[in-house]
C-alpha cells in the first residue's frame, strides 16, 4: 500500500500499448495546437482502474485516460462522465485539469479515452521530500490551503455549471452504508470483534442531510499536486468518484486522514500521514475554517468519521480478502487485517466517545 508519486512514468506496460499512430493522428485532427512532431508515450504508475498515459510531441504535453482491456462492469470506468465533468467544472474550479478533447469512438485506440491538460506539482503523502525545509508556518499555510479548497469545491453552484445530474443526493447516505456494509459481509475472511457493533451503530445513525455539494469523494493530501515549495495547490486528480452529494461526507472523509500527532499509535500506523507532524492545524480548526468559509451550518461530524474509517477498513479487507484466498501473492497484504481491526476500532471510539 506504499504511495507512488502521481508524476512517476514508465515505459508502457507489456498488454497497455495501443496505436500510436492512431491517436497522433486524432490529436492532430481534434487538438488545435497538437505540433507537428512525434509523439511519445510512457505510463503513469499510479491508478489500479483506469490506465493513465503520458503524451508528448515536442513541447506539447498532455494526460490520456482509458478503461482498461477487456470486459468491464457497466458504469465503471466511464470516461464520458469523467470528461463531461472536468469540461463543466474547470470554468468554475481551476484546480482540476483542462480537459482537450473526448473520443467515444472505439476504432480509435480500442475504447474511449480522453485527453486533459498535465499539471505538474509535487505529491505530498507521509512526509516532506528529502532535504525540504519546513517551517511550523509552512504547515499551517498548506492546512489552510487544504480546506479552502475543499470549501471553494462546495460552494460551487454545481447546478448552474451543469453538475446536477452527476449524482443522486436523495437517500445518498443510506445506500453508502448499506453498500459498505454488504460489501464487508462478502469479503468476510476472520472475525471482527468491532463490525457488528459499528454496522448497527450506522444504520441507526445516519444523518439527514441539510446541504447538496459536489464532493470529490476521495479528498485528501495524495490526490493533490502541490507547487515545489509547497505554498500552493496545483491540481486536485483522480476525480473519478466525483458525485453530488452531502458536503459533510467529503468534510469527513478529509478529517479520517488529516491525523494529530496525539492519535492513537494503531491509527496512525493504519493511515501514514505527514499531517501528524507538529504545526498542521488540528480537526477541530480544520472544521472552523471551513465553516467560515462555507457558511455552512456544522452538525456534530461523528457519524461521517467514524463512517470514513468504517470504508477504509473495508476497502482494506477486500484487498485482503485476495490475499487470504490466494488471488494475489504480494506479501505487503499479509496482514492488512491488523489494519482493518484498527480503523473498525477507530470508527467504534468515534461513534461511542463522539470525540474527532
Amino acid at each position: 500500500m506504499g504511495h507512488i508519486d502521481k508524476n512517476d512514468t514508465i515505459p508502457v506496460r507489456k498488454g497497455e500499448d495501443f496505436d500510436r499512430k492512431a491517436l497522433r493522428n486524432y490529436l492532430a485532427q481534434h487538438v488545435s495546437d497538437f505540433p507537428d512532431k512525434e509523439l511519445e508515450v510512457e505510463q503513469f504508475t499510479t491508478g489500479l482502474s483506469n490506465l493513465t498515459y503520458f503524451l508528448r510531441s515536442g513541447e506539447w504535453e498532455a494526460v490520456m485516460r482509458r478503461p482498461p482491456s477487456g470486459p468491464l462492469p457497466p458504469k465503471a470506468h466511464d470516461m464520458k462522465r469523467e470528461s463531461d465533468l472536468l469540461t463543466r467544472l474547470h470554468p468554475v474550479f481551476p484546480l482540476v485539469p483542462k480537459p482537450y478533447v473526448f473520443c467515444e469512438n472505439k476504432e480509435v485506440l480500442g475504447a474511449p479515452f480522453y485527453v486533459m491538460e498535465r499539471k505538474q506539482g509535487v505529491v505530498l503523502d507521509a512526509q516532506f521530500p528529502p532535504g525540504f525545509h519546513v517551517t511550523k508556518e509552512l504547515r499551517i499555510e498548506i492546512s489552510n490551503a487544504v480546506v479552502d479548497a475543499l470549501a471553494q469545491l462546495h460552494t460551487v453552484e454545481y447546478e448552474t455549471a451543469g453538475l446536477a445530474q452527476f449524482g443522486r443526493p436523495e437517500g445518498f447516505l443510506d445506500r453508502q452504508v448499506k453498500s459498505w456494509i454488504q460489501r464487508y459481509i462478502k469479503y468476510t475472511t476472520d472475525e471482527n470483534p468491532y463490525f457488528d457493533k459499528i454496522s448497527k451503530w450506522l444504520e441507526k445513525n445516519i444523518p439527514s442531510s441539510r446541504y447538496t455539494s459536489l464532493l470529490h469523494n476521495d479528498y485528501k493530501l495524495n490526490n493533490m499536486l502541490f507547487s515545489k515549495d509547497f505554498t500552493r495547490i496545483e491540481a486536485i486528480l483522480d476525480w473519478e468518484m466525483a458525485t453530488t452529494a452531502d458536503p459533510f461526507f467529503d468534510l469527513g472523509g478529509a478529517l479520517g486522514y488529516w491525523l494529530e500527532p496525539d492519535d492513537p499509535d494503531y491509527l496512525k500506523k493504519s493511515l501514514p500521514t505527514v499531517t501528524t507532524e507538529p504545526g498542521f492545524i488540528k480537526r477541530s480548526d480544520f472544521i472552523q475554517r471551513y465553516a467560515l468559509q462555507t457558511g455552512f451550518d456544522i452538525p456534530p461530524l461523528n457519524f461521517y468519521i467514524a463512517f470514513t474509517y468504517f470504508k477504509l477498513a473495508v476497502a482494506l479487507q477486500q484487498i485482503y480478502y485476495r490475499w487470504k484466498v490466494g488471488q494475489t501473492k504480494d506479501t505487503r497484504f499479509s496482514n492488512l487485517n491488523e489494519r482493518v481491526n484498527n480503523l473498525m476500532l477507530s470508527a467504534c471510539e468515534v461513534s461511542e466517545t463522539g470525540k474527532y
